[in-house]
């Protein structure tokens, strides 16, 4: 952590750096978020959850945006 005029700056990490290939960090963010939503919308259908769901097609979306938050959390606290 840096010190800018009193407050705490956390160093966020620019890039990664994946077999010379630089990515940010949104996108494997993204990406892991979309593997994860993807699992729990099988298991939700293997267990017929989804049934309860109005439009389960939005509920994925839903999950891979929450998922996608926490891991940019995650990430970022790293």
């Amino acid at each position: 952590c840096k010190t800018s005029g009193g407050k705490m700056i956390e160093l966020v990490p620019a890039e990664f750096n994946l077999a010379g290939v630089y990515m940010p960090p949104l996108l494997i963010a993204s990406a892991i978020a979309l593997l994860l939503a993807r699992y729990t919308a099988r298991f939700m259908n293997r267990k017929r959850l989804s049934q309860y769901f109005f439009y389960p097609p939005l509920v994925f979306v839903a999950l891979t945006l929450i998922y996608s938050l926490i891991l940019e959390t995650l990430i970022s606290a790293l």
